[in-house]
């Protein structure tokens, strides 16, 4: 069968290369290590029902939850993969409760925060998941291991991030400062070949995901927001769909493409919840920053930018607010009293 020769996303990266003269190719080569990881972590995703990787590892993350067997591998695949790399001086993953060294001798100018497999308790389920990624530069002098301060930097100063989802078809989208493209992997030949060129969200959409189970445990605006989605309204396009995944990778990627509003704000189910769920480092800042580029929001339930937050430790929590960004401002509206 002759295949459309495409853009890969090797040559894609190449070529924004050259539109900056003073870029080095580090950040060329560091992306190109994380899409062999990818591929790797694809390849078992795909074959996880046959390759006995499926459940429990028996060990627990610093987040108290259960690791699943494939979660395990693909902190793993990554954590190898970049170690010897020679661009990065040091990383942290979600599943890990302290910054990770790189080898001696390989320090790089970038440092890379990953949640490894995001939505991992759908994994059983063969429901879509997906590695998240974070790129800072350095602020430790050159040629030095690499500090936990590298890694609390407000996502603001991302040079780059970006996910793979693991689903019907593995996809890979990432920003930088000036672009947001999606790649989608051609399994026969193992290359990601340009899919969704400059993507731009949706500024209003027809869909909200959030996990309504924790209603009880809401502020009284965010239940006023929820009603007022679901409240009939042709003139202003209501009620909205619900979409919810249980994957934020999964459904943060469809709002991208389509358009949506994905929250998860703090709840009162647990004293940790009071200050939000979703992990800032690993999942949060990465995931706005790539909304924000596309001409999208992303805040907390309190009306802060979640790119300008500084972290204050590695496994910070926020709540999150995060998508098209007419419903962002519609949810902040509810939020300060204006509805």
């Amino acid at each position: 069968m002759n295949r459309p020769l495409g853009i890969t996303v090797s040559r894609h990266i190449m070529d924004s290369q050259r539109l900056h003269p003073e870029a080095t190719g580090d950040l060329t080569g560091l992306l190109n290590e994380l899409i062999v990881a990818a591929k790797t972590i694809s390849a078992e995703v795909n074959m996880a029902g046959l390759a006995d990787i499926l459940g429990m590892s028996g060990k627990t993350n610093i987040q108290g939850e259960h690791v699943q067997k494939l979660d395990e591998f693909a902190n793993n695949t990554i954590k190898r993969r970049m170690a010897r790399c020679g661009y990065l001086c040091a990383m942290t993953s979600e599943e890990e409760a302290d910054i990770i060294p790189v080898a001696e001798g390989y320090e790089g100018k970038y440092t890379l925060a990953f949640d490894p497999l995001d939505g991992s308790s759908n994994i059983d389920v063969n429901v879509s998941i997906g590695t998240i990624f974070s790129i800072h530069s350095r602020l430790s002098p050159d040629g030095s291991p690499g500090e936990e301060s590298d890694l609390l930097q407000p996502g603001r100063r991302q040079v780059a991030a970006g996910y793979i989802v693991y689903g019907s078809s593995t996809m890979l989208v990432f920003a930088t400062s000036d672009e947001v493209h999606g790649f989608t992997l051609d399994p026969s030949v193992g290359e990601f070949y340009l899919s969704h060129p400059d993507i731009r969200t949706p500024k209003k959409s027809k869909y909200f995901s959030i996990n309504e189970g924790n209603y009880h445990y809401w502020q009284e605006p965010v239940c006023r927001y929820l009603e007022h989605v679901k409240k009939v309204d042709k003139a202003t396009g209501r009620p909205y769909n619900a979409r919810y995944i249980g994957s934020m990778v999964a459904d943060c990627h469809r709002n991208l493409i389509a358009g949506g509003i994905f929250l998860y704000p703090r709840d009162s189910k647990s004293p940790t919840r009071a200050y939000g769920k979703i992990r800032l480092l690993y999942e949060a800042a990465p995931l706005a920053f790539i909304v924000e580029q596309a001409g999208g929001r992303a805040v907390t339930d309190d009306g802060r930018e979640i790119l300008d937050i500084q972290p204050k430790e590695l496994h910070q929590r926020v709540p999150v607010i995060i998508g098209s960004s007419h419903d962002v401002d519609t949810f902040l509206e509810f939020m300060n009293g204006k509805k």
